[in-house]
């Protein structure tokens, strides 16, 4: 389902979206009528819109989009918010000021709980990294070739400073033998489940891909997953059944979400 100005989207309503690719997104796991994080999302959101387009979010048009995505999807689901201006074309891009709108598509929630998931590194750095903006090739391509390599995902390696950054839609933490979460510091995507995670441990440092494979275990963080171990990076295993990270996933349950 896709609704923007509160009915369904047309093809005309997201032919800017689809030929000039510019705007900001994020996507929020919808939960017995609740959000996990709700606020942060909300965040998020107005200050991509103020580095994207340079306008103020309206947050309340955005909260009632919400709602209306919500009643009209029953059932738990991953409920997206992408803010983008229909009436924008490359040619005009940049010289009109810009009248974002909320375009709300959602999809089911993937039956039972992700498990493990192997991934591959590869060297990478997203454009604008604090920016959840649709520009996704260059890390879905990145996906892609991990795939086809036999891998569930991939993991980027900054090729500037060597450091371990972020996977290609998720966060990522480690746990050290002595037990401590870290996350990597490094241009990464501010993921909200991270910073819902973090609350219960944050110690943040530069990880290298050496240092990578000195950690205990490994675990991806996001709003459709939740808390996943990883279970091997390139050829390197990892524990899967940490105490720590499973500390981390009954904590991120216990998060009330909140209602729109």
């Amino acid at each position: 389902m896709a609704r923007v100005h509160g009915r369904e989207a047309t093809a005309a309503d997201l032919r800017a979206l689809a030929l000039t690719g510019f705007g900001h997104f994020t996507s929020m796991h919808v939960e017995g009528g609740g959000i996990r994080g709700l606020d942060l999302h909300l965040d998020r959101l107005a200050r991509d819109c103020r580095a994207v387009f340079d306008v103020h979010l309206d947050r309340t048009a955005v909260l009632g989009a919400i709602r209306d995505a919500i009643a009209a999807e029953p059932g738990d689901c991953t409920l997206r918010v992408t803010v983008f201006d229909p009436d924008l074309t490359l040619a005009n891009l940049g010289s009109v000021r810009a009248r974002p709108v909320p375009l709300v598509t959602t999809r089911p929630s993937a039956p039972g709980g992700a498990g493990p998931m192997r991934v591959l590194s590869a060297g990478f750095q997203r454009e604008m990294a604090s920016v959840k903006h649709v520009g996704l090739f260059g890390q879905l391509h990145h996906r892609v070739a991990a795939k086809r390599a036999g891998f569930d995902d991939v993991i980027f390696i900054d090729p500037a400073s060597g450091r371990v950054s972020e996977g290609c839609t998720w966060n990522v933490g480690f746990v050290t033998h002595d037990g401590d979460v870290v996350w990597p510091e490094a241009a990464v995507l501010p993921g909200v489940t991270m910073a819902l995670v973090a609350a219960e441990a944050h110690v943040t440092r530069p990880v290298s891909k050496d240092d990578l494979w000195g950690m205990r275990s490994v675990f991806a963080t996001n709003a459709s997953i939740g808390v996943r171990p990883i279970s091997c990076v390139d050829d390197r295993d990892f524990d899967v059944e940490d105490p720590v990270v499973a500390e981390l996933q009954a904590a991120y349950r216990q998060i009330p979400g909140q209602r729109p």
